[in-house]
């Protein structure tokens, strides 16, 4: 019994990370058709957002099933509820990929950033990727230089996005009203992603030290 709860806990841990390459995945599509408006690229993200969405679902009962059927305690059950809660945080990352590919859809042929916030944009949307890689890379080795990188990366993206609500609230700013929705919008979820990452590494910290640590890693 003791080697098949083992082997459950593995296929759980496998799991979150298949979750979290198809994350990794989503973000980089979604960021290019951000960047250059492809269509067919947003199309891609909104469609896979289903797979992240399944995976979830099953890990989830695979994660129940362990509680109910074998009555994990102490590091197991640590793994078994951290489990639960970062596949939440991966499929609203998951989500919010898809949010922002809906963006370039809905803007399809015009980019969805005005060419003065593009810079912005770019170094935002270059943070959130690499947060998805270091997520993936953390997951599997339990790395903690690792999940600090992943804060680091966090501080970059806060940092640009409170820049880019003084941009829109400059008087100098002159855009439409909703070319300036379509920024707020956007930088709430590219800073949102970047969230739910840090989120996944304080929990896998947790998993590694035992100690909680909500302010820092």
């Amino acid at each position: 019994m003791r080697k098949v709860f083992q082997e459950e806990l593995t296929q759980v841990g496998e799991q979150l990370v298949e979750i979290s390459k198809l994350v990794s995945e989503a973000i980089g599509k979604a960021n290019t058709s951000f960047q250059i408006a492809d269509v067919d690229l947003a199309e891609d993200v909104i469609t896979a957002d289903a797979r992240i969405d399944f995976l979830q679902n099953s890990l989830d009962e695979r994660a129940i099933d362990i509680l109910a059927l074998q009555g994990p305690v102490a590091s197991d059950l640590r793994m078994i509820v951290g489990a639960l809660r970062m596949s939440a945080s991966l499929e609203r990352m998951g989500d919010l990929a898809r949010h922002i590919a809906q963006l370039a859809r809905l803007r399809f042929p015009s980019t969805v950033i005005p060419a003065s916030m593009t810079a912005t944009f770019v170094k935002m949307a270059e943070q959130d990727q690499l947060i998805a890689e270091k997520l993936t890379e953390l997951l599997e080795t339990r790395d903690l230089e690792v999940a600090r990188d992943i804060l680091k990366a966090n501080t970059i993206i806060d940092d640009l996005h409170l820049s880019v609500f003084k941009a829109i609230a400059a008087p100098e700013w002159a855009e439409s009203p909703a070319t300036t929705v379509d920024v707020a919008l956007a930088s709430r979820y590219f800073e949102r992603f970047a969230d739910h990452g840090v989120s996944v590494a304080r929990k896998v910290t947790y998993l590694v030290t035992g100690e909680w640590q909500p302010q820092a890693l």
